[in-house]
């Protein structure tokens, strides 16, 4: 019989998803040497070689990348099981791994946290923020719970709940603030200074503005609102940033905030997570403490909620 321990297929997951041992080691709370060892002990036990190692990148086997794909499922059967356990109780308990939208996470999170420490003391929670398609990709395998997004994602494997809808706010410089609201035939025309491409707000911008995301512009690609609005402040260009942002990133830059005229551009906000996932009953309550979280900051909720 082949004795292979969940510690094994845990570390050797890390490793594969993050191609390297050390991080794969933090990710794991462990020292790389011990997580060394499971892997060497992983691979005598099963006979052949899991990773190639090179000077500065680790990289699957054959063997491997089949491997991985069995061991995604085994782990994710492992997790559903202590959720089947943990959907027995009524409260929240235990570990929830939730993923964030960095269009969102700065401006809601803190106050989601916030009430879910209070209301919900026994809950473990950890955070992840990125961009929509790997948090998507990261609840497919498991590795999330829930995310918060942009809807609609429709996609059959989710249960989609949304929460509430926010505007999009033009910002541009200081010294324009009693300039008429350009449309969005005059701001295909401007400057218009944009998130990195991944980001779902890039593409809800662009849409809002009729450009194609393949149309070549003069532009500037950010990584963050807040870089995107301090390039307004110093004479740039223009951009749209969500409702939420804008306490915190208009506070200290040289810029107008303008609203536009209706309709005016709008995104909706919601909670995802796997239909397969016992937990609904316990994901519905923190879904409202988002709605709470949001009401709070003034943010509307959606009629369809």
């Amino acid at each position: 019989m082949i004795n292979i321990t969940l510690r094994q297929l845990r570390y050797f997951e890390a490793v594969a998803r993050l191609s390297h041992f050390g991080q794969a080691a933090d990710a794991c709370a462990v020292s790389q040497p011990a997580l060394s060892v499971q892997i060497k002990e992983l691979e005598e036990t099963l006979g052949a070689k899991l990773f190639e190692r090179g000077a500065r990148q680790v990289r699957l086997t054959r063997f491997g990348e089949e491997f991985a794909g069995r061991v995604q499922q085994i782990l994710r059967s492992v997790d559903e099981l202590g959720e089947l356990a943990r959907a027995s109780q009524d409260r929240l308990v235990g570990r929830l791994r939730i993923g964030v939208i960095p269009t969102v996470a700065p401006y809601l999170l803190p106050r989601v946290v916030e009430a879910l420490a209070r209301d919900h003391p026994e809950i473990d929670l950890r955070l992840r923020e990125t961009v929509t398609p790997k948090l998507l990709q990261e609840l497919k395998e498991g590795a999330l719970d829930i995310a918060i997004v942009a809807l609609p994602i429709s996609e059959p494997a989710f249960t989609e709940v949304p929460l509430f809808e926010e505007q999009f706010v033009l910002v541009r410089p200081e010294a324009d603030a009693d300039q008429p609201v350009p449309g969005p035939d005059r701001l295909r025309e401007m400057r218009l200074l944009l998130l990195e491409e991944g980001h779902c707000f890039r593409d809800q911008a662009l849409s809002f503005c009729s450009i194609s995301a393949s149309a070549p512009r003069e532009l500037l690609d950010g990584s963050s609102l807040s870089t995107l609005v301090q390039m307004v402040g110093a004479g740039i260009g223009v951009t749209l940033i969500p409702d939420m942002a804008v306490p915190v990133e208009t506070r200290s830059a040289n810029v107008a905030v303008a609203r536009f005229p209706e309709p005016q551009p709008k995104r909706q906000i919601g909670m995802i997570w796997r239909r397969s996932n016992p937990l609904t009953k316990q994901l519905s309550q923190v879904a409202e403490a988002v709605q709470s979280a949001a009401t709070a900051l003034g943010l509307g909720r959606d009629n369809a909620a």
